[in-house]
């Protein structure tokens, strides 16, 4: 990993909502923090420092339990269903959402849209991988949650889809 490689995904971070990234490469780590955090952005490639490292983010993670002011953070752990007919599409990684193919094409889905299992649904792009989403499950698109070129974290609500009956 090179330096323009980190310098490009600070600034991803701070144009981005996202509050917190954790990076492990090869003997890279970086760890990245923001929204009232205490910033955090360090690069280890030795066991002391990767030790000091998970250290500081043991430190980080305890302060966040204690802050009550977690509410933009989403828990992925938690599951809401608000109808039994609905399915969630999640981003399974975390990257910049694209909802076409490019700038001159169409959505790959809208709103009304009909979709089958396997059906692309966007792309998330990340460290300069293109990662098609495919549904998987037959529907209709009744909301896209997410905009174009935003940046999506794991677990974030990308679609909903009303399943066929």
């Amino acid at each position: 990993m090179d330096f323009k490689a980190i310098e490009e995904m600070i600034h991803t971070m701070d144009s981005s909502s996202l509050g917190y990234l954790e990076v492990n490469w090869q003997d890279i780590s970086i760890v990245m923090k923001k929204k009232g955090e205490s910033g955090l952005i360090k690069l280890s490639n030795s066991d002391n420092n990767l030790e000091e490292l998970k250290d500081q983010v043991k430190k980080v993670k305890e302060s966040k339990n204690d802050n009550e002011d977690t509410k933009d953070t989403p828990n992925i752990n938690q599951e809401v269903k608000q109808d039994d007919n609905i399915k969630e599409i999640a981003a399974p990684i975390v990257g910049t959402f694209y909802s076409k193919s490019g700038p001159d094409k169409p959505d790959y889905v809208s709103i009304g849209d009909k979709v089958k299992k396997g059906d692309t649904l966007c792309i998330i792009e990340a460290m300069k991988i293109m990662n098609e989403i495919q549904s998987d499950v037959d529907g209709e698109i009744v909301e896209v949650v997410a905009k174009n070129q935003d940046m999506v974290e794991y677990g974030q609500t990308l679609f909903k889809i009303k399943l066929n009956s």
